[in-house]
């Protein structure tokens, strides 16, 4: 019994660890949301510090995700998922999937009237697939400047440059898959009008 525990729990800092990389969080991103000292969220990440439920409840609040999973605890037969709200930057996600690794599905919700930030486009491991469900979202993708409204999607290599958020001042809601698993990028959008600096995209 006591090996099974310290299986599971020496399982534990890796497991954080993906959770925070897949959602581009950084240590000091998840100090400011847990109030956990990055030292010891370092230490619970390489195993050096033991976990303990005071430290795995608020990271599993700011993950999205449930005690069970950050444990690997066995799964109970109950297929729901039960959404748990992550808000980031401004944006909130809504987990759709209940494990860490492999493809991972989000709800995505850009609210009216987001401040409107300059592009700031980014790299990293995978591939994403988005499908807007309403308003407009607008996808810098290496070159490519996108607009991609209701029914339109883009699936992409994110080691390409990319950046997404609001076309305009209306809510935005779609879905993402995310996963290292997946094929080259194509895209069923138009490129947006060229705008003066400062003016909306």
């Amino acid at each position: 019994m006591d090996n099974d525990l310290d299986q599971a729990l020496g399982a534990v800092g890796p497991r954080l660890r993906a959770l925070r990389r897949q959602r581009e969080t950084t240590l000091a991103d998840l100090s400011a949301t847990t109030g956990i000292s990055v030292s010891t969220l370092s230490r619970l990440e390489s195993g050096t510090r033991r976990p303990t439920l005071e430290l795995l409840l608020p990271l599993a609040r700011a993950h999205g995700v449930t005690l069970d999973e950050l444990v690997d605890a066995p799964p109970t037969g109950d297929p729901r998922i039960h959404l748990r709200p992550v808000t980031h930057h401004g944006m909130t996600m809504l987990p759709l999937t209940r494990r860490a690794g492999g493809i991972q599905a989000y709800k995505l919700v850009i609210p009216a009237g987001s401040r409107r930030k300059e592009p700031d486009p980014q790299t990293h491991e995978g591939y994403e697939w988005m499908y807007v469900l309403n308003g407009r979202l607008r996808l810098v993708l290496g070159e490519h400047d996108l607009v991609l409204a209701p029914g339109e999607a883009a699936e992409f290599d994110t080691r390409v440059p990319h950046w997404f958020g609001a076309a305009d001042a209306e809510p935005v809601e779609f879905l993402s898959l995310f996963g290292k698993q997946g094929e080259r990028a194509h895209l069923r959008a138009r490129p947006t009008a060229k705008h003066p600096p400062g003016q909306p995209g």
